[in-house]
């Protein structure tokens, strides 16, 4: 008990908790806020420990089922709207915790992280346990190996070591198919935005991480203000744009695979249309000034759709910059001419200067190779223009001039 009135530890807790979201933070200095926060990062892994063993305790008792659940994984997730992933994460950890002593005394005393404990929780499954009773490995010094590792390495090096122990288990067993574990899922949302999330085995995720990071490192230009992830990202969408543009991919629904917008012709001649006005060949909803970024280096397709939305005739495809042409203007620009960019041209679309819906003509002066980033920038109101010398010019929105620093010789 604390020394407090609370009549129970989970008051003191509650009470505690209140106090310290009452704390004015703005007044602090910032080493303070590096102590707190280690001492609520410790707390929290306390929190997560007497959590799991509270969960566990449930389990064995059957506490579920006082509100009619059957398990205490479904009344976490149905009362406490934990998701499906987490609430057999605390089921699963709560049952290691009792196989490894040493991890739970490490745990319950904020020594580790619920992290750290959910990985090396694969250790203690029964099958697991069951090989290294046969081989007669000693799992109190695996769990007081690991729990080290937890306290002293970084998670990663953790996670390594928990993946040597486990393959050694069965060093001659059959070679898993490593695309048994492969998953990728899309979700799309309202906003015509993209998330997934997946799971690679090693060589397939380094094969990943080779392809992106090759593109993220040449693609730095300066002034470069973007986070890693942002980088990333944008290395990931000029991955599959070197893709598609390379035609050899595998043919979709009979086609060469592509990005495909429909919208309404008002729509797309309309500078100040707004949001939703096209979708995509999956789905998404895109705006019209999106859809005439896309369409800057494209095919148009026109098709005329009669009363009962019918297609009554469908025209060939226009192509705004012909394979000779776009060579030309490579061979001009070399790489993207944004201010600051050296993405090379295998990289770039060729970007009408005055937009060809406006009449702007498809020829050489009045294009420009953009990088697929510096394209849209472009499309929101940036500006790029070729000097008669020949030297692009950058200007931002508010119309100065992005200068890129070029250093100088000094004459002796």
């Amino acid at each position: 008990m604390c020394s407090t009135d609370c009549e129970t530890p989970l008051t003191c807790l509650t009470g505690a908790l209140e106090a310290l979201a009452g704390q004015d933070l703005k007044s602090s200095f910032g080493p303070a806020m590096l102590e707190r926060s280690g001492v609520l990062v410790v707390a929290r892994n306390r929190l997560d420990a007497e959590l799991t063993r509270t969960v566990r305790e449930g389990e064995l008792t059957q506490a579920a089922e006082h509100d009619g659940k059957a398990s205490m994984a479904s009344w976490l997730r149905g009362h406490h709207r934990l998701s499906k992933a987490e609430a057999g994460r605390l089921v699963r950890t709560g049952r290691a915790l009792e196989q490894l002593p040493t991890l739970a005394a490490a745990a319950a005393a904020g020594a580790v992280t619920a992290e750290a404990v959910n990985a090396i929780a694969p250790v203690a499954a029964p099958e697991t346990l069951a090989a290294a009773d046969a081989q007669g490995v000693d799992v109190a010094e695996i769990d007081a190996a690991l729990t080290r590792a937890a306290m002293t390495a970084p998670h990663a090096d953790l996670r390594q070591a928990v993946g040597h122990y486990l393959a050694r288990l069965d060093p001659d067993g059959p070679e898993p198919d490593p695309t048994e574990w492969r998953s990728l899922t899309i979700t799309r949302h309202t906003d015509g935005s993209v998330s997934f999330h997946g799971t690679l085995d090693a060589v397939g995720g380094e094969k990943f991480q080779a392809a992106v990071e090759s593109i993220r490192q040449a693609d730095r230009p300066a002034g470069d203000t973007r986070t890693r992830a942002q980088q990333g990202g944008d290395a990931l969408v000029q991955l599959a744009d070197n893709a598609l543009a390379a035609g050899s991919l595998p043919t979709l629904r009979g086609h060469k695979p592509h990005v495909v917008v429909t919208i309404d012709l008002a729509d797309l001649v309309d500078p100040n249309a707004g949001t939703g006005a096209g979708r995509t060949g999956f789905g998404g909803i895109i705006s019209a000034a999106r859809a005439r970024w896309l369409a800057c280096d494209g095919n148009i397709t026109r098709i005329v759709i009669g009363p009962d939305s019918q297609p009554l005739d469908l025209g060939r495809n226009t192509r705004l910059f012909p394979p000779h042409l776009r060579r030309a203007v490579e061979t001009r620009d070399r790489h993207c001419v944004f201010a600051g960019c050296d993405a090379p041209s295998h990289w770039c679309d060729v970007h009408h200067l005055v937009h060809w819906i406006d009449d702007g003509n498809t020829d050489l002066d009045n294009s420009a190779l953009l990088c697929e980033r510096h394209h849209t920038k472009v499309h929101h109101g940036f500006r790029v223009e070729r000097q008669p010398d020949g030297r692009w010019r950058t200007w931002r929105p508010d119309g100065t001039e992005i200068v890129v620093f070029e250093p100088f010789l000094v004459s002796a």
